[in-house]
């Protein structure tokens, strides 16, 4: 098996970036292993509605990277307590939807290198006393494909409930929606600290135990231009990473004192881009809200376009004295109902 160097890289745009450009191009009849680990991110499932998986204000507010990955399945929280593996083979139906051929490997290196009671459960997860310590997805082409998972060293839980506590309430979509596990990490179950490093090596080592000088693929300087050119159309714009979601329907509601209730019903269609919207509620105002419903209509929906798209509007004659970041929270999602 051939190791792939990433040369240390930890930001999740280019990662995801460098995994599908070896996935596509990287010589067929070989078996390659890459591994990354990421600065705090999301890595969201490729049919999931990000929106519906996470708190985009907690995420916004602690510089976490939001990623559409290639792959099916949950949402994942990623930073540098968190291992990511990646087999990359050549097809075969064999090993389609056959995680425990490469969660396997895993679970023995946990077994025997660290006498941890490690095994692969359910479809795609290793386990350790019942708790989640590895989540893991697949993707496949025509010829090539790859089982990739991550691995919860030392990773920092608390961020992970809090960034996948979604805040944007009464969400209808045709996404697939995460299935919340127990999880934990594997330095709970060590009588001593062991880094991430450190378990990349173990993995390297026991993986490769026929062959102990196993070739290391770098890539060359021609190849990081292309993987950035990857990174950059793809998995850095957010018409991959939010605009991709399915159609969904959002309703928010809430009383304002002194104003009223407000509700809103918002349809989203695949894109991004608010196809409707309807207002109702008890509130009082002078102007009609369709002038309101008509500004928003066509516009992406993320919290910047909508508060540009209502600068020209005076909010105080169509719904009383409310405050406009309120208001624009309450469409976006980022305000507690």
């Amino acid at each position: 098996m051939i190791y792939i160097d990433n040369e240390g890289i930890t930001d999740a745009y280019t990662n995801l970036a460098l995994e599908e450009y070896c996935i596509r191009n990287l010589p067929a009849g070989k078996d390659y292993i890459l591994f990354y680990i990421n600065k705090n991110a999301i890595i969201i499932g490729s049919n999931q509605n990000t929106l519906e998986e996470i708190n985009i204000e907690f995420c916004e507010e602690h510089n976490i990277q939001i990623v559409r990955r290639i792959s099916g399945g949950g949402a994942v929280y990623h930073d540098l307590g968190n291992l990511n593996f990646s087999f990359m083979t050549d097809y075969d139906v064999k090993k389609l939807n056959n995680f425990a051929r490469f969660t396997n490997p895993i679970a023995e290196v946990l077994q025997k290198e660290l006498n941890i009671r490690a095994e692969s459960e359910g479809r795609n997860d290793i386990v350790v006393n019942g708790k989640k310590v590895s989540g893991n997805a697949q993707f496949a082409s025509a010829k090539r494909m790859f089982s990739h998972g991550t691995l919860l060293i030392d990773s920092d839980l608390s961020m992970v409930s809090r960034a996948l506590t979604v805040k944007m309430t009464k969400i209808q979509s045709k996404g697939h929606k995460s299935a919340r596990a127990r999880v934990a990490n594997i330095s709970e179950f060590l009588d001593r600290k062991i880094t991430t490093e450190e378990f990349k090596k173990l993995i390297l080592k026991n993986i490769n135990a026929d062959n102990p000088d196993f070739e290391t693929y770098k890539l060359s300087k021609e190849e990081w231009e292309k993987i950035y050119q990857l990174r950059d159309e793809k998995y850095g714009n957010w018409d991959w990473n939010f605009g991709r979601s399915p159609d969904f329907n959002i309703h928010r509601e809430k009383r304002i004192e002194n104003v009223g209730i407000i509700d809103f019903r918002i349809f989203v269609k695949k894109g991004g881009m608010i196809e409707s919207v309807k207002i109702y509620g008890d509130f009082f105002g002078k102007d009609p809200v369709s002038d309101i419903e008509n500004a928003l209509t066509g516009v992406k929906y993320t919290k910047e376009d909508v508060t540009k798209a209502l600068e020209p509007f005076d909010l105080f004659t169509y719904f009383g004295n409310i405050d406009r970041e309120e208001f624009v929270n309450l469409i976006y999602g980022t305000d507690e109902l």
